[in-house]
């Protein structure tokens, strides 16, 4: 099991199972498989309204984010670039999906050319163009309640499965104001 996350309104629990994506009541009992799919499906993500789950899912080469109900059933495709991305979070009103991919860099915010620093992207949760939000690495990026800052962590070169890590490369924590544009470390 990986990947768990908590719907918004404590109800239900998402997770990662064998490359599908299960969903299991909080209070405990049996999971219900919402995705069943030769592919490999995982990081599920949750609309902040708990109806609706974004995931990535490598059902056409590489992974893409698909969006579907809390309760499964078909699962949309919302990305179709060669390179791979992952889901990291809904916008407050649920009308787009953030996530993080390789896609363009500014030559201003590149360092060197490589696949390790991706950059931040939102999506439409009808489905449409993506557009870019951030070209610097952020994230595990969420939204506050009405959306005017997000927070975010930036790449590290920390293994994320590691536990209680403090060292120089340890991850910071970040605020981006989407009003004003700024950005404050915590």
């Amino acid at each position: 099991v990986s990947y768990p996350t908590i719907s918004p309104d404590g109800s239900r629990i998402a997770f990662t199972y064998r490359g599908d994506i299960y969903s299991v009541s909080s209070d405990g009992g049996e999971a219900n498989r919402l995705t069943f799919h030769k592919a490999h499906d995982y990081k599920a993500v949750w609309g902040s309204d708990s109806k609706n789950i974004a995931f990535a899912s490598n059902r056409y080469g590489n992974f893409d984010i698909y969006l579907m109900s809390a309760l499964g059933g078909a699962a949309k495709r919302l990305t179709f670039h060669s390179s791979d991305e992952e889901p990291y979070t809904f916008t407050a009103d649920n009308t787009a999906i953030l996530f993080k991919g390789n896609r363009m860099d500014t030559v201003e915010h590149r360092q060197y050319p490589t696949q390790r620093l991706p950059e931040l992207y939102s999506v439409p949760a009808t489905g449409g163009s993506v557009a870019q939000v951030l070209t610097v690495s952020a994230e595990e990026v969420q939204f506050n309640n009405n959306g005017s800052q997000f927070v975010y962590q930036d790449l590290g070169a920390d293994n994320p499965w590691r536990k209680h890590h403090i060292s120089a490369a340890t991850r910071d924590i970040w605020t981006y104001d989407t009003g004003t544009c700024p950005y404050h470390t915590l």
